[in-house]
């Protein structure tokens, strides 16, 4: 089966690429290398034995997604990662999200509702709850006004394909809603790699941790949580690599119980900001400089995952503990900095 992997050199891309070509998969890479760099394929050819196919497209082009179609007319499902992710740069830049995270999974659609039949996995969010009203957040939690562009273009991508999937039969699709992805693979040959200042919390509290930054900033001590800090639901990377497989083998196999299905994708257990960086002190057996500074616009107090939809109809679980993905993506740290 050959299987099209859109932001394939990104941080979850490239973990998942690893995943279908251990499964047996054959996979092509579309990247435009905005935020990820070719040597990524070195590192999945060091873990797998194996190099995808690449192709630097930019995908906002249309004439160049309906020139890839024509000339890989035996892609049979496509997992779209390609998309930008800053909840800051959105805010400043909203023409630039919605072009370029819904115009081309648009673009992409297109081509696969051509099809006699196309399997279709999106890369969404647990931004689409906003501030849920209760915890742990279950995949009918009502969708919340977005916070930020960002956040919009995954609520208004799920709606595109579910608008899509009730007109076009042959195609089936599964929208995936992480939480917080971190860590990297154990082999440290692929990894969290982000261009300039990190937007999350893990890689700024390792690029701390190797003095690339002087100071982590915590954003608030006053949230009603056990410590003051913020809650989120911190899953590896790896084994949420895997839930895509999972997903595209259920289309593939037929079944998926609708032609639009949604799951979550976390451990199903919050950790404060607090206990993160514990997390990082304990493996790292270092002190981190971090300090605690007033609350920050838009963020929600806690969010983390009721995961039963995705451990029973999908059979998945998240594997690793918040230390062992810590230690991953502190030992990828220092592998990249050596």
């Amino acid at each position: 089966m050959k299987v099209l992997v859109t932001g394939g050199l990104g941080f979850i891309g490239s973990h998942t690429v690893v995943e279908l070509q251990n499964k047996g998969f054959e996979v092509v890479i579309i990247d435009d290398l905005s935020n990820s760099s070719e040597k990524v394929l070195d590192g999945i050819v060091a873990i797998t034995g194996k190099k995808p196919l690449f192709e630097k497209i930019d995908l906002k082009e249309k004439s160049k997604v309906e020139d890839f179609f024509k000339r890989h007319t035996d892609v049979q499902g496509v997992i779209h990662f390609a998309a930008s992710k800053a909840v800051g740069e959105s805010v400043e830049k909203p023409l630039l999200y919605y072009e370029n995270n819904i115009g081309t999974l648009v673009y992409l659609l297109k081509e696969l509702s051509k099809k006699d039949k196309a399997s279709f996995i999106f890369s969404s969010s647990c931004t689409v709850y906003g501030q849920a009203d209760k915890m742990p957040i279950t995949e009918d939690a009502p969708v919340k006004t977005a916070e930020s562009p960002y956040g919009n273009t995954k609520q208004m991508g799920e709606e595109i394909i579910s608008d899509t999937c009730k007109v076009v039969p042959s195609l089936n699709a599964i929208a995936l809603r992480y939480f917080n992805p971190m860590g990297a693979h154990p082999s440290t040959e692929i990894g969290e790699l982000p261009i300039g200042v990190p937007q999350n919390l893990v890689p700024f509290i390792t690029q701390t941790g190797m003095g690339l930054r002087d100071q982590l900033s915590v954003f608030g001590d006053d949230y009603p949580t056990s410590d003051g800090t913020c809650v989120r639901d911190y899953i590896h990377v790896v084994d949420l690599a895997k839930a895509h497989v999972l997903a595209l083998q259920r289309l593939f196999e037929a079944k998926n119980k609708a032609n639009y299905e949604v799951f979550n994708l976390g451990t199903g257990k919050g950790s404060t900001v607090l206990e993160v960086i514990k997390s990082f002190e304990k493996v790292s057996g270092k002190k981190l400089n971090y300090k605690i500074v007033p609350r920050r616009s838009g963020d929600i107090t806690e969010a983390y995952a009721n995961t039963e939809k995705a451990n029973n109809e999908l059979g998945w679980k998240a594997e690793s503990t918040l230390d062992e993905a810590m230690k991953s993506a502190w030992d990828w740290e220092q592998k990249v900095r050596a």
